[in-house]
């Protein structure tokens, strides 16, 4: 496996394939990852039974891609893996192609986010750009797409049906489940989190989130519900900037090792994104029984029935944020069946053994393909 970040690091990506790698591994297959250091983490560790390195990444952005993919083919030419699969098309997708040029080694490459701003327009505007794209399209074994939207763009690139598998995000929903109402105060109170409604974002604080949307309009939230909380879990480069607006009634938690609890102690989950793949932190909200307002981009509109199992706006409409905000926070059992089709539907069709499964399979495939 080879990621930008890895845990302790929480995003959705990281997340994502910290609770799979111990499911793949359950299926007989020895996981290793291959990450960036940063920080004080250590070097290499055993992460349930999974081996992580974090290489070293020194210098400019630049010399940290270069330092990320020697190290890595490194460890790979060692290695000999029978599969590499690569997430996001950047540095590990890269050193994905290198390692099968070299040694070898069919590529599977998990596409992580569409749209204007996803992984494939994005790399494609930079200095050589669509000729990385193009290498990608031609020599990639396997594309794991984990929305209709990024499985669309593969194919408009020339991609065939045969090298496109979907395989969306999956959730554990036993650890993100809803809690039973007469535990709430008790989880709110060992969060330190205040009584009356809370309206939960948990993800990265970077532009293309939009959180600042949904600081701007909480003040107008506050007139209408006085006691409403806005608690925002995680952190980014757009948290110093939220943070000096000092707005009343909005709490920052920074990184937190497990955002479930929040989830339980919360209401209702917003996410306003321009920009998604299939995103984790939405699975994981509506798997925790919450009623969820979601920009309609990416993969959201293939998780909510609008109107059933949340809700769906468009994007960069803080006013809409706003109106549908107010709405279910007057409206308590709208926000009960709400919750509770999201939960089912999130359970039923997006578990973590489906998706370890699917990429067994996947795995499987290109290497009987490559031997042939």
């Amino acid at each position: 496996m080879l990621i930008q970040g890895y845990y302790p690091h929480v995003g959705g990506a990281e997340r994502q394939l910290a609770s799979l790698a111990p499911r793949l591994a359950a299926l007989d297959l020895a996981v290793t990852v291959f990450t960036r250091r940063t920080g004080n983490l250590l070097p290499f560790e055993v992460i349930e039974g999974v081996p992580v390195h974090r290489l070293p990444i020194p210098g400019t952005r630049a010399g940290r891609s270069i330092s990320y993919t020697a190290h890595a083919l490194n460890h790979i030419r060692k290695l000999r893996p029978d599969v590499i699969h690569a997430h996001d098309l950047f540095s590990p997708s890269t050193t994905g192609l290198l390692a099968r040029k070299l040694f070898n080694i069919p590529l599977v490459v998990k596409v992580v986010r569409g749209g204007h701003l996803g992984d494939l327009q994005w790399l494609g505007r930079r200095a050589f750009g669509r000729s990385r794209v193009n290498a990608l399209c031609k020599n990639v074994d396997r594309f794991i797409t984990i929305s209709g939207e990024i499985n669309d763009e593969l194919a408009s690139l020339g991609v065939e049906g045969e090298r496109r598998a979907f395989i969306p995000n999956g959730v554990d929903s036993e650890r993100f489940s809803p809690c039973r109402p007469e535990e709430k105060p008790g989880i709110r109170e060992h969060l330190k989190l205040p009584n009356g409604p809370i309206v939960i974002y948990a993800g990265r604080l970077a532009e293309e989130k939009r959180v600042k949307d949904l600081v701007d309009i909480w003040p107008t939230v506050c007139e209408h519900y006085p006691d409403a909380t806005l608690l925002i879990v995680g952190s980014g480069d757009q948290e110093s900037a939220l943070k000096a607006n000092n707005t009343p009634h909005v709490m920052f938690t920074g990184p937190v090792a497990d955002v479930a609890p929040y989830l339980k102690a919360a209401d209702v989950f917003v996410l306003p994104s321009v920009a998604e793949g299939l995103s984790n932190a939405l699975l994981e909200g509506m798997a925790s029984g919450l009623p969820c307002i979601a920009t309609d981009v990416g993969g959201a509109q293939e998780l909510i029935t609008s109107e059933e199992s949340g809700l769906l706006i468009p994007p960069r409409a803080p006013d809409v944020l706003l109106e549908k905000i107010l709405a279910l926070l007057h409206d308590k059992p709208r926000q009960s069946s709400m919750g509770a089709s999201a939960r089912q539907f999130v359970a039923e069709n997006f578990s973590l053994e489906y998706v370890a499964q699917s990429l067994h399979q996947v795995y499987h495939d290109v290497r009987h393909e490559h031997r042939s």
